[in-house]
């Protein structure tokens, strides 16, 4: 008789896929929320009538209750448990799906808006927790990757659902009916992962942590079996051992250097440009000349380039490390986002500026999209990782909205434009890009094949150390 293939000894890579897969179902739902304003904002624009002020309040105001989300979701990941703070994501998720379908004036839109964004706010932190504690530390950056291949996968869905329901009515029907298509049909994966949830368990780290150590113990076997269950529950428990579980805790020692670098990378993964070309690529095409119906399939071409890169990046970051992945990208936006700046100066051909275009994304795919998540995911103590990643995380979204005020602002700015024509906006992010490669090569330490409690043990020895070795292996 054939032995199983998986046992109690040697634990399921199914088992570990399937539960964080559920987790990154998280992910694709942030990617579709926050994706899906792009193509419905025009038809938002004529429905309610709005001056270019409310257009962008309409547009960016799910980034504050992105900011409301993260404020509190590391408090209930660490008081509830990982999963529960995902359920409530999911129903965060369904309301406001099937709220901005339905509203009858703009002010029941943009409350439903902040709902999604307060969703999207606490899975860009919650899943993550929950996927980084789940996995065994060898595939661990590629499974928390999966993460951010879910949200890219989303705003490629959303950009092939908006194509779609655009196309299947004329103008009119789109600027009465098609846009509240295009939110609502969020529902059906908010749905699905609400209905999958409750079959994952909860976090093997947080149950340690609440005393419910058999719980722990079978779900640890189940993932990569007996031996190594043993082994981690003997390191978790020392590490909690160590542990004061107060926030103040991160201004320690040592431990004020994680949350400065998570922080850091954070707010630098944002003001490299990113959100710019995922929130603005079609009116970005529209300007280079590209008529509405082009500038939505680019869109969908820079959304499959994204996803294709990000694919890319999950395979490898367990492979080549964090800070190589981190350094070749940030170089390589740069490099394409100076290349876009001169060639929008000279007033280039728009097909060359595309080619940039995807150039820059596939940086960012490849390396600051999905890696900057891996370790902001990896470097905070178990008993306050939940309010550690959600400080990086508002810091992150803080940025985010910046980043998309600021941009029409400095692209439509006459003098800027007179001297620049719009390429100004895409110099200072090379700029930034020029920072985030620094922090990297002096502060980032590397963090592949390492368990947690190895990383925390690093942020644990004297200052002096940690400040000596920059850069260096944990």
């Amino acid at each position: 008789m054939q032995e199983p293939t998986h046992t109690a000894q040697q634990g399921s890579l199914l088992y570990v896929s399937a539960i964080c897969g559920i987790a990154a179902l998280g992910g694709l739902l942030f990617g579709y929320d926050t994706a899906v304003i792009a193509d419905a904002i025009g038809y938002l624009q004529q429905h309610f009538g709005l001056s270019p002020a409310m257009k962008g309040w309409t547009a960016g105001c799910v980034l504050l209750g992105c900011m409301l989300g993260v404020s509190f979701a590391g408090v209930f990941c660490d008081r509830l448990g990982r999963k529960k703070t995902l359920l409530l994501a999911g129903v965060l998720f369904l309301a406001s799906s099937l709220g901005t379908a339905l509203p009858r004036t703009l002010t029941e839109f943009v409350v439903f808006r902040i709902l999604a964004g307060v969703g999207v706010g606490i899975a860009s932190m919650a899943s993550p927790i929950y996927i980084a504690e789940a996995a065994p530390a060898r595939i661990r950056g590629r499974m928390v990757s999966v993460n951010q291949f879910a949200i890219i996968g989303g705003m490629l869905v959303t950009y092939f659902v908006n194509y779609a329901v655009a196309h299947h009515g004329g103008e009119a029907w789109n600027v009465t009916t098609g846009w509240r298509w295009m939110f609502g049909l969020g529902a059906a994966p908010a749905a699905l992962f609400l209905a999958l949830l409750m079959w994952a368990p909860e976090s093997p780290r947080w149950l340690i942590r609440q005393n419910r150590t058999g719980e722990a113990l079978e779900i640890l076997r189940r993932v990569d079996g007996a031996a190594y269950a043993e082994q981690e529950l003997k390191v978790i428990r020392e590490t909690i051992a160590q542990e004061g579980g107060s926030l103040r805790q991160l201004f320690q020692p040592g431990m004020r250097q994680a949350l400065g670098l998570g922080v850091a990378l954070a707010i630098l993964q944002q003001v490299t440009g990113i959100n710019v070309f995922l929130y603005y690529a079609p009116e970005i095409f529209k300007q280079l000349g590209s008529n509405t119906d082009a500038a939505l399939l680019q869109t969908v071409v820079v959304g499959a380039v994204n996803l294709l890169f990000t694919v890319i990046a999950i395979w490898t970051v367990d492979r080549l490390g964090r800070r190589p992945l981190m350094i070749i990208g940030s170089v390589g936006m740069g490099v394409s986002l100076l290349a876009i700046g001169l060639a929008a100066q000279a007033q280039a051909v728009a097909a060359w500026v595309l080619v940039f275009i995807l150039g820059y994304i596939a940086c960012f795919a490849l390396s600051v999209g999905p890696v900057t998540w891996v370790i902001l995911s990896e470097i905070f103590p178990t008993s306050i990782r939940g309010r550690a990643l959600s400080l990086a995380t508002f810091c992150l979204w803080v940025a985010d909205f910046a980043v998309t005020q600021t941009f029409p602002m400095m692209d439509e700015a006459p003098a800027l434009v007179a001297k620049f024509h719009h390429a100004f906006p895409f110099y200072l992010y090379a700029a930034m890009c020029a920072v985030l490669a620094l922090v990297v090569t002096r502060w980032t330490p590397e963090t592949k094949g390492r368990t947690l409690e190895e990383i925390e043990s690093f942020w644990r020895r004297p200052e002096s150390q940690v400040n000596s070795s920059p850069g260096g292996v944990v």
